[in-house]
């Protein structure tokens, strides 16, 4: 399955061992989940980060490489504004350039589409629920 993560994802993942997110990270990882990301979805990661949770330039250009190891880098080429947080439309633009099925997130604001040009928007639950029926 192709799937977008959104940046509360990766950061729950990276910071709360042990949880459904890592799960979810662990999935891409082991080849369950065909990830897709993009350099904007990658920098938001990155800033929240060191923002919020004051890590260390060395341990964010690690985050990085993982990041880019684990999942398809995409490029999109086109802008959208389906959404007001300008974040949550980058991550829109990663999951329909990239051709995913699903993205994967926590956000209110998104979660409320549900689906985006045939792209559905699921909770990280609900996403490994679904994983665990298609093994």
């Amino acid at each position: 399955m192709k799937a977008v993560y959104d940046t509360n994802i990766f950061i729950s993942a990276l910071t709360l061992p042990g949880g459904s997110a890592e799960t979810a990270l662990v999935a891409a990882a082991e080849g369950q989940v065909q990830l897709c990301i993009s350099k904007p979805i990658i920098h938001e990661v990155l800033d929240v980060l060191a923002r919020k949770f004051s890590r260390e330039p060395e341990e964010l250009a690690r985050v990085a490489v993982f990041l880019v190891d684990l999942a398809q880098f995409i490029e999109p080429k086109s802008r959208l504004k389906a959404l007001r947080d300008d974040p949550d439309n980058r991550v829109l633009e990663c999951a329909h350039a990239g051709g995913a099925a699903v993205i994967v997130t926590g956000d209110k604001a998104m979660l409320a589409l549900g689906e985006y040009r045939s792209i559905r928007i699921m909770t990280l639950r609900a996403f490994l629920t679904s994983l665990g029926d298609a093994s």
